[in-house]
C-alpha cells in the first residue's frame, strides 16, 4: 500500500530541531515526491531539513486554491512511491489547501499518516487559558466591515452560550483592522487571546479582557497571528 505522510513546516524563522523531531525529519528524507503549496519555499525547507537533500531528484506538485480535484487525480495517476504533503507553515490540511489531497488519497486506498509537529492553532489553544474541551475554528471572518461585526457578535454569543472557545484568522496585513472591531464590538468582561508568530523569537501570547486591551494595543501587523475569544 502507497503511504501519503503528511510533514509538518516551521511557524516562521525557528530551528528546525526546535520544532521537528529527529525521527520525522529522517522520514522526510526518505521521500521523494511531494505536493506543496510552493515550490520554491518547499525546496527551501528541504534544504533546512538536509543540506545535501536531493532536490533535483525529486517531484513536485503545487497545489492551491485553484487546484481542482481532477488536478490531484491526476497527480495520483502519476504516482508509483511514497509521497509527502508540505504545508506553507504549521500543520498539512488544518486550514490548509493539503486536506483535498488526504480525502482523495483515502478513496485511493492509500495509507495517510500525519508526523508530528507545530499547529498554530493547537499551541495557541493550549497557551490561552481558554476551554479546551469544548472549542470551535471559525476560519477566516468576513471582509466587509457590516458583515465582520455581525459576525463577531454571533461567536461572542455561541461562546458565551455554549461555554465554548472560538478561534479565528487573518491575513497579516488586516490583523490591526480585526483587532479594532473586536475590542469595539464586544462586552468588556469577554476574553481575548492573541498569540502572535508562535514559536519564533517574536512568540507573544497574552489572554486578557476587552476592556483590558483597549489600554494595551498589540503591535500584530502583518504578524502571523491567532485570535481567541471566549465570553461568560
Amino acid at each position: 500500500m502507497n503511504k501519503i505522510f503528511l510533514i509538518p513546516n516551521t511557524l516562521g524563522d525557528t530551528e528546525i530541531n526546535f520544532v521537528i523531531p529527529t525521527q520525522v525529519q529522517e522520514t522526510i528524507n526518505t521521500l521523494r515526491i511531494f505536493f506543496v503549496e510552493n515550490i520554491r519555499t518547499a525546496r527551501r525547507y528541504l534544504k533546512k531539513i538536509n543540506k545535501d537533500f536531493p532536490i533535483d531528484d525529486s517531484t513536485f506538485f503545487e497545489i492551491n486554491k485553484h487546484t481542482t480535484p481532477a488536478d490531484i487525480n491526476q497527480f495520483f495517476s502519476k504516482l508509483s512511491a511514497n509521497a509527502g504533503i508540505i504545508s506553507e507553515s504549521g500543520a498539512p490540511a488544518v486550514a490548509d489547501p493539503g486536506a483535498q489531497i488526504v480525502s482523495i488519497a483515502h478513496t485511493k486506498n492509500w495509507q495517510v499518516i500525519p508526523l508530528v509537529g507545530p499547529s498554530s492553532i493547537l499551541l495557541a489553544l493550549m497557551a490561552s487559558g481558554m476551554n479546551g474541551q469544548h472549542f470551535t475554528f471559525a476560519g477566516y471572518l468576513p471582509k466587509e466591515k457590516h458583515d465582520r461585526i455581525r459576525k463577531i457578535k454571533q461567536i461572542e454569543s455561541n461562546s458565551r452560550k455554549l461555554n465554548q472557545t472560538q478561534i479565528f484568522i487573518e491575513t497579516p496585513y488586516r490583523n490591526q483592522a480585526l483587532f479594532e472591531t473586536i475590542v469595539n464590538t464586544c462586552h468588556p468582561s469577554t476574553r481575548l487571546c492573541i498569540a502572535k508568530e508562535i514559536s519564533t523569537e517574536e512568540e507573544y501570547i497574552k489572554t486578557i479582557t476587552i476592556d483590558e486591551w483597549k489600554k494595551h494595543k498589540p503591535d500584530i501587523h502583518k504578524k502571523n497571528v491567532i485570535f481567541l475569544l471566549h465570553a461568560y
